[in-house]
């Protein structure tokens, strides 16, 4: 049992059976009654978000998630697939669980995958990963707008926005936490 207090982001919670993680939080002492803690919070397993107040004093029991390394093998379908590093068991997960993740995960990639009660829940990549331009306009000789921007499609299918020097081929930093763009690397 972990008290009001001890609330940060990211931190994992049982709530009637599931899973869920504190997305933000807000410490609030109002002029007259108690102190409260306002928090959004997403589940784990579905994806919901939903805001909850947790008096001060109030105990809150901890969800413990298992997670382990993992390498991302293939997908099929909406079905992905990752096998463990060290029992080369595989473990199936679908990709309404894995939300935007999908969008950055490129073979033999190296992630944590979560487990809750012995099940795949869903899981943690890097925070940067390289992945390379497929598709975007050429750059015209002259545009020299500082700031200025173009879609770029990457090899996984994603869509962002990269600045005007950046062309066909070249490889970037994707930060996946954003999904945006952070930097051109030499590959």
């Amino acid at each position: 049992m972990i008290d009001t207090s001890d609330i940060r982001k990211n931190l994992k919670l049982l709530i009637d059976g599931d899973p869920w993680v504190v997305v933000d939080f807000q410490f609030v002492k109002p002029g007259k009654g108690q102190a409260f803690t306002r928090t959004r919070l997403k589940n784990m397993i579905t994806g919901s978000v939903v805001e909850r107040n947790y008096r001060s004093g109030e105990k809150l029991e901890e969800a413990h998630i298992d997670e382990r390394e993992m390498v991302f093998l293939y997908s099929q379908g909406d079905t992905y697939t990752f096998m463990d590093n060290t029992t080369y068991d595989q473990v199936e997960i679908p990709s309404e669980q894995l939300g935007d993740a999908v969008h950055f995960l490129t073979e033999n990639m190296n992630v944590e995958v979560l487990f809750f009660n012995g099940r795949p829940i869903g899981i943690s990549l890097p925070n940067f990963v390289n992945l390379e331009i497929v598709d975007t306009e050429p750059a015209t000789k002259g545009d020299t707008v500082s700031g200025a921007t173009k879609p770029a499609k990457l090899s996984t299918g994603y869509t962002l926005n990269v600045p005007l020097f950046v062309n066909t081929g070249d490889w970037i930093v994707v930060d996946t936490r954003t999904g945006e763009y952070v930097e051109r690397v030499k590959k």
